[in-house]
């Protein structure tokens, strides 16, 4: 896609005047990522929409949770495989690789999760994030009680459904609006792993740091 091509199908006007904390926000990815993830480009029409998807993306990807940060974003990736959407395989497919320190896992979660080598653990809840995407009226006690019986509290299993209820709800957006992941996703952590350099002219992958002191990071 060219550098000058629209974020999304959509005309939804100009950027709104946002407030100081997402100016901050937008201002720190520039800064560690070297660029504004589309999503929140897209957002930006609406300081209201914006904060509330950051917010919300947030505290589920990186709030206190049994889950971990990793785990978490295996359901991103294996949701969005399930839903064919290209802006969140693409975005959460290269946070996946970072924080896999993984090129391998993370394109075997992206094409079909029951390839990969994974624990007990990871394994039944990915069955139960696929079932809840494609059939969620089929969910029973006994599929979370395939969760507890994998290690999982009853808070863990809130989380595991809040996340891929998320992302469902973002492929959607992100599909209806023909949303494009920014190129840089693309690039991200898949130097060859016996070369450890990242193509030429690319830097590695990052993800960025918090804005602040606390925990707050660009989605």
């Amino acid at each position: 896609m060219p550098r000058n091509a629209k974020v999304t199908a959509l005309d939804l006007g100009p950027r709104a005047a946002l407030d100081p904390e997402m100016e901050a926000y937008l201002a720190k990815c520039v800064e560690k990522l070297g660029f504004v993830p589309n999503v929140l480009a897209a957002h930006a029409f609406s300081n209201g929409k914006l904060k509330a998807f950051v917010m919300l993306a947030d505290e589920l990807m990186l709030g206190d949770s049994g889950l971990s940060r990793l785990e978490r974003e295996m359901i991103a990736v294996a949701v969005s495989s399930i839903n064919h959407c290209h802006y969140c395989l693409t975005a959460h497919g290269a946070a996946l690789r970072q924080r896999a320190k993984d090129p391998v896992l993370g394109e075997l979660i992206a094409h079909n999760f029951r390839s990969a080598d994974l624990p007990q653990r990871q394994k039944a809840m990915l069955n139960f994030v696929a079932k809840l995407t494609e059939a969620p009226d089929r969910i029973e006690e006994a599929d979370r009680q395939a969760l507890r019986e994998a290690g999982f509290s009853d808070r863990d299993i809130w989380d595991i459904a809040a996340v891929a209820a998320f992302y469902s709800m973002s492929n959607r957006l992100a599909s209806a609006t023909d949303m494009r992941p920014n190129r840089d996703y693309h690039y991200q952590l898949r130097a060859d792993a016996n070369a450890g350099a990242a193509p030429p002219g690319k830097a590695p992958g990052r993800l960025a740091p918090p804005i602040d002191s606390k925990r707050r990071r660009p989605a």
